[in-house]
């Protein structure tokens, strides 16, 4: 049982309720114990346990009752029963872009909709838009989202897969008859989705580590096992696969089952140049070769190395330049975790973020940075909360007493009073110059009108990066991975415009999002287009989305210096011309 497990079981029972119609205010009740679960400081899991729960804002007697039956036994009664009244199919209609409670029930009150398949061969048969609020467009929509959904159906988004992966990486490590052990394939090449996860381990009592692997709690179910390897099911339908290796193989092995597998076949490329075969498990003389006698290997570095290779990181493993960057002394020095010392796009209550700009901040400082921007929603976006000029000047006025008060007491630490501005259709921005020129910095986003043709979209885009006020561009695609496809827009002509008026380019943490794409960065760099890494954290926890925006940023070629946010806080006052201190 889990703090998620906790949350996400009230956020079902929430929809649950909304589908039945249920009041308004128990709806909300359970919603609001679901952030309150998610955002509790202490061990929520153990306090609902042991039922001391009262006193917490935002759970009452009700709610205490529910979560310490479903952290006590493992599962809750009333969200069961809830459950066997709706067809298991119809929670699948909700993972669709664009279809929301009251389109889920009108869709299955009306029409019987109670699967992705019955709700395709409705929309087929053109039943959809005969229902009132929906029509042709919401129709062809629909089928566009359930097609996306299909042909993603088996692959997880990196961040999704993280916690579990890591977990099982753990476990294998610190079993007696494991010598060592990683994770290889797209997952440790840092691929913004995978299909499943492969681990490897070196041992020499392989059948003992791959039954105990198949045995475990999180082997929902058992695809395939022998004596060397092991293919699972997670409860999320996740597989990973387990080879167990002699130790004297592991190099080999980890170097090949990372991938990819145009990286591989450039990689036996230049083993046959120089008189060897490499396959998964070793380097060899070819058959008839007069090649010496290679080594075993300790590391991958070590295989490089022998191949007249600098060490390539796993992440630039894709055949696009990495094997003649290393065999020339041409590899970047990739960016590191530490080499950040802020970030600035992040949200707090004011508009749809869940934790105070206090609590922001105290969180940066807790994580060892400098600085903090806070850029909540600008008035346009007001499915966010977004904040109008009055509200955003308050805000502005409260980092500023905010940092009066780190700087008294002491605390070498910034809050940097930004906006996620709206670019609006016409690439016009949300707030005028004025009310802009207050601020410590301004994200441009787009938020609405995402069906623009691609010139429309580009032009707008072009627009809004060459307002003066425009510090960086929010993630500029607008992909949801997995859920959306990235808006139409010219890229490389984008870059350009931010080339030539020296705005930034944000690469969007969120494990959703990823964007700017990892693809684009080179070409990015090449242009003189700097990047700023930001979580888009909407809660504390948020921030730890860092680390996953530094593999894509790695993936992405991006060094040290390509990154805005590695400079120190006196470095980034200067870069955005502000004044030192923070509370003038």
């Amino acid at each position: 049982m889990t703090r998620e497990t906790l949350a996400e079981t009230l956020e079902e029972i929430a929809l649950l309720l909304e589908l039945k119609g249920e009041n308004p205010f128990k709806i909300r009740a359970y919603r609001t114990g679901a952030e309150t679960v998610s955002q509790y400081p202490g061990d929520i899991v153990a306090i609902a346990r042991e039922d001391k729960l009262s006193g917490i804002k935002g759970i009452g007697d009700a709610l205490r009752q529910k979560l310490h039956e479903l952290a006590s036994t493992g599962s809750l009664g009333f969200h069961e029963k809830l459950k066997a009244e709706f067809p298991p199919g119809l929670f699948e209609l909700f993972d669709l872009q664009g279809l929301g409670p009251k389109k889920v029930k009108a869709l299955y009150e009306q029409l019987g909709a109670d699967s992705l398949a019955g709700l395709k061969a409705l929309c087929e048969a053109g039943e959809v838009a005969k229902l009132p609020g929906f029509g042709a467009k919401s129709q062809e929509k629909i089928l566009e989202a359930i097609a996306f959904r299909e042909a993603n159906a088996d692959r997880f988004r990196l961040g999704d897969v993280a916690g579990p992966v890591e977990e099982i990486l753990a476990a294998l490590r610190q079993h007696p008859d494991c010598l060592r052990a990683e994770v290889a394939g797209s997952y440790r090449r840092a691929k913004e989705t995978v299909h499943d996860v492969d681990f490897l381990a070196a041992t020499s009592r392989p059948e003992s580590l791959v039954d105990w692997f198949a045995g475990q709690p999180w082997a929902a179910r058992v695809i395939a096992k022998g004596p060397t390897k092991a293919s699972v099911n997670l409860a999320s339908g996740l597989q990973c696969d387990l080879r167990a290796v002699g130790n004297a193989e592991f190099a080999c092995a980890l170097a090949y089952f990372t991938g990819s597998k145009e990286h591989n076949v450039a990689m036996r490329g230049r083993a046959l140049e120089r008189g060897y075969t490499l396959n998964e498990y070793r380097l060899s003389v070819r058959e008839g070769g007069e090649a010496t006698e290679p080594p075993v290997f300790e590391s991958e570095a070590e295989l490089h190395r022998f191949l007249g290779l600098d060490y390539i990181a796993p992440e630039l493993r894709e055949n696009a330049g990495e094997i003649e960057a290393a065999a020339g002394g041409d590899l970047p020095r990739l960016l590191e975790l530490e080499n950040l010392r802020g970030t600035f796009h992040n949200h707090t209550v004011a508009s749809d973020g869940r934790n105070t700009l206090e609590e922001m901040a105290e969180a940066a400082i807790e994580l060892g940075l400098q600085y903090l921007g806070i850029a909540d929603h600008s008035k346009s976006s007001f499915q966010a909360n977004g904040l109008d000029e009055e509200r955003l000047r308050a805000q502005i006025a409260e980092i500023r007493a905010l940092n009066r008060r780190f700087r008294e007491e002491g605390t070498k630490f910034r809050l940097l009073a930004g906006s996620e501005v709206d670019i609006l259709k016409d690439g016009s921005l949300d707030f005028d110059d004025g009310l802009l020129g207050e601020l410590d910095y301004v994200v441009a986003s787009v938020h609405n009108a995402m069906t623009l043709p691609e010139a429309a979209m580009t032009e707008r885009i072009v627009h809004a990066v060459g307002h003066p006020r425009v510090t960086m561009l929010g993630h500029l695609t607008g992909r949801l991975l997995l859920e959306r496809e990235p808006y139409a827009v010219d890229i490389p002509a984008v870059i350009e415009a931010c080339a030539e008026s020296g705005t930034a380019i944000e690469l969007n943490c969120n494990p959703w999002r990823l964007d700017l794409d990892w693809r684009w960065w080179r070409h990015a760099v090449a242009k003189g287009v700097k990047c700023a890494l930001n979580p888009d954290a909407h809660r504390t926890s948020q921030l730890d989305y860092l680390a996953f925006g530094v593999r894509l940023a790695r993936k992405g070629w991006l060094r040290r210096e390509d990154v805005v946010n590695t400079l120190d806080l006196a470095g980034v006052e200067e870069w955005l011309g502000l004044p030192p201190g923070g509370c003038e």
